[in-house]
């Protein structure tokens, strides 16, 4: 659980919309994000290595613009085993 005050008070106040999954410390492979910077990275890395902060701001929207148009690629994110209880 996140030790913000203020996060646990929305998750209380929101507990009947949403449900908390509490994953162990240092288990990035049951964490769904991890799967899509995954994607990021390699996506990134067949493009050209950028010479400068824009370039690389670009290549990063440009890829995560190519995710936001193909959703079901990213539902295969969810789909992988270790991570199929988000999609439960």
């Amino acid at each position: 659980m996140h030790h913000s005050k203020l996060v646990k008070k929305w998750a209380e106040e929101n507990k009947d919309k949403i449900e908390l999954f509490y994953l162990p410390s240092y288990s990035p492979e049951l964490n769904p994000d991890k799967y899509l910077n995954n994607d990021l990275k390699s996506g990134i890395g067949l493009k050209p290595t950028p010479k400068n902060q824009k370039q690389m701001k670009n290549n990063v929207k440009s890829r995560m613009i190519f995710l936001q148009k193909n959703p079901e690629r990213v539902a295969q994110f969810f789909r992988h085993q270790l991570i199929r209880y988000v999609a439960a």
